[in-house]
């Protein structure tokens, strides 16, 4: 059976308050046409298929559009809500598109069922595990602590109870949205940390034939058996120094597995570049960039007036600005938002009390701040799941 495994589509995504529907469009008319040139026999989405719980309608139609192509194809699809979707929400329509071969797993409490499909070898069993946040889940998933290992762990119990039921030969493929070690980060991801230590082993899913993960935005592999096949689009800069692709895998009678990375389309080349602001607007070695999204870092002594505007008429797609002067002594002249870009919750309210008192939260106070963190985070999901 020959599957395309992608996730982290985040449909309605901005890149720096730049629109990316056209460049989202782009890869998912580039992925029927894999589909179709590679004679896939189904789609794996693990994940974070909109970028936020309330998409946009652009986001919306968006996916409208990949899901009724897929299904006038005939191609059966496996997907999964991340951490960025609304599972309630995503989930709506899934008892409907599920009659058209979209299989969508939003609900924990049906993770250990398996969408079934059929090759000339016999079945495969397909399960789909969405993003489990620990405080939300461990009740319905009997873990015995609200952590990742733990809710995810009582998840895959679940589903090998089910695969032991299962046809002696059934071949077994879990989809997933977590964050398993060894796997290598970007800036564009975000935290997941409520519920202590984020990462889960990639041991959990001993057993399984192929396991399609999302959440992590690069390509990777953590086992030829576990993968992430990244976002198709950059996100951050952080990611300008690796190609986006999707796996093409081939998992055959006896579950051996062929992989291949398919490469996906770059709505623009993205980069870093820093120097004076002189030689930046006249300098010809800096022509091949005219059309790339750019950061850049000016090392003048004193910053130039009106530097992004003069930046945009020779770097139109000029989205983030940053001053060092080459002194050595760099004056913060970034915003509120560029300085917190990255940072979670808790590292801003530490930073916060050090900056305000002069000095670092005792661990006393750092664990009363990480569990005020915890809980406005989860009083949010619970508003939003219901």
């Amino acid at each position: 059976m020959r599957l395309l495994h992608t996730s982290d589509w985040h449909l309605g995504r901005t890149f720096y308050r730049e629109s990316l529907i056209g460049a989202q469009r782009a890869f998912l008319d580039h992925l029927l046409t894999v589909v179709q040139e590679r004679e896939v026999n189904a789609v794996l989405v693990a994940g974070d298929v909109y970028d936020r719980a309330i998409p946009s309608l652009d986001a919306v139609a968006l996916y409208d559009h990949a899901l009724n192509s897929l299904a006038d194809l005939h191609v059966p699809v496996v997907m999964i809500s991340g951490n960025h979707d609304s599972p309630q929400r995503l989930g709506v329509t899934a008892r409907l598109i599920e009659r058209a071969g979209i299989h969508l797993r939003t609900d924990p409490a049906t993770c250990h069922i398996p969408a079934v499909l059929h090759d000339a070898h016999g079945p495969v069993a397909f399960y789909g595990l969405p993003y489990l946040e620990p405080f939300l889940t461990r009740e319905e998933m009997t873990a015995d602590k609200p952590t990742h290992e733990a809710v995810l762990g009582a998840a895959m119990d679940r589903v090998r109870a089910d695969l032991a039921t299962r046809p002696t030969g059934t071949r077994s493929v879990v989809l997933a949205h977590a964050f398993v070690t060894g796997g290598h980060t970007s800036d564009s991801e975000r935290d997941i940390t409520a519920g202590g230590i984020p990462t889960v082993p990639a041991t959990i899913f001993d057993g399984i034939d192929y396991v399609a993960l999302g959440h992590l935005h690069r390509p990777q592999k953590v086992t030829d058996r576990i993968r992430y096949s990244g976002s198709p689009l950059a996100y951050s800069f952080s990611e300008a120094g690796y190609d986006k692709t999707t796996w093409l895998i081939d998992l055959d009678a006896d579950a051996a597995l062929t992989t291949e990375a398919i490469p996906c389309p770059r709505p623009r080349v993205l980069d870093t570049i820093e120097g004076r602001l002189d030689p930046l607007l006249h300098d010809h070695q800096y022509d091949h960039l005219r059309d790339a999204w750019l950061h850049i870092t000016l090392t003048d002594p004193q910053r130039p007036i009106n530097a992004m505007d003069r930046l945009r008429t020779r770097f139109p797609h000029t989205v983030q600005l940053t001053f060092a002067p080459e002194d050595g002594n760099p004056q913060n002249t970034a915003t509120y938002t560029e300085r917190t870009r990255h940072r979670t919750e808790l590292d801003i309210a530490l930073g916060f009390v050090d900056h305000v008192r002069g000095h670092a939260p005792t661990p006393a106070e750092q664990d009363l701040l990480r569990r005020a963190v915890e809980a406005t985070r989860l009083n949010d999901t619970a508003k939003e799941t219901h």
